[in-house]
């Protein structure tokens, strides 16, 4: 039986990391150059996978970073539904404040259902990723594609991770990969990039 690999990897650091930010769809920023010499590092440390077929999220930061880690990916595909959350009001804030917040509070409780005013609902958002997943498997599976790798965001990694392995007993942040490393997801199983 043939088997299909998934490597999810997060985007490298943006300015917005590393300021501490709280940056999700509403900004579309591109890597730092802090960024760019880190995954050029982790490239030259961790084999990724050479792959042909690159999905990535259409935001810059992403693309940018799929584009350093396959530059020689004969197929890139950036897809809409791969974009991280949209965070609203809290959108491009210093996290270290927001985290002072009652909202914040009750916006990061899984199951509290609070939506900050122009957000995107968190269970909207993990059936969006779900959703998104069994799109790109499926586009593996018909056109062949045995290892793909999919460029996204820490949000959008953590909500399939915690999906596909409840039997981990993690919450959805403790899925969050740091930049430029995620997971391989295959058959039910998964391993850590790098």
């Amino acid at each position: 039986m043939k088997t299909f690999k998934l490597h999810l990897i997060r985007h490298g650091m943006t300015a917005g990391n590393l300021q501490g930010l709280y940056i999700g769809s509403g900004t579309d920023i591109p890597l730092c150059d802090e960024g760019r010499a880190q995954l050029k590092e982790l490239k030259e440390r961790f084999e990724y996978p050479q792959v042909d077929t690159v999905f990535s999220s259409p935001l810059v930061r992403a693309v940018e970073t799929a584009n350093i880690l396959f530059p020689n990916a004969g197929h890139q595909f950036t897809v809409h539904d791969l974009r991280e959350a949209g965070f609203g009001v809290f959108e491009n804030r210093p996290v270290k404040d927001l985290v002072k917040e009652e909202d914040f509070k009750k916006w990061i409780t899984p199951g509290s259902g609070f939506v900050p005013e122009g957000a995107e609902p968190t269970e909207q958002f993990h059936a969006r990723c779900a959703e998104t997943l069994l799109k790109l498997f499926e586009y593996m599976i018909r056109m062949d594609v045995t290892e793909a790798a999919c460029v996204t965001h820490g949000g959008v990694i953590a909500a399939i991770m915690a999906s596909l392995f409840p039997e981990e007993g993690k919450n959805r942040y403790q899925w969050q990969p740091k930049p430029g490393e995620g997971y391989a997801v295959t058959d039910g199983t998964y391993s850590a990039i790098p």
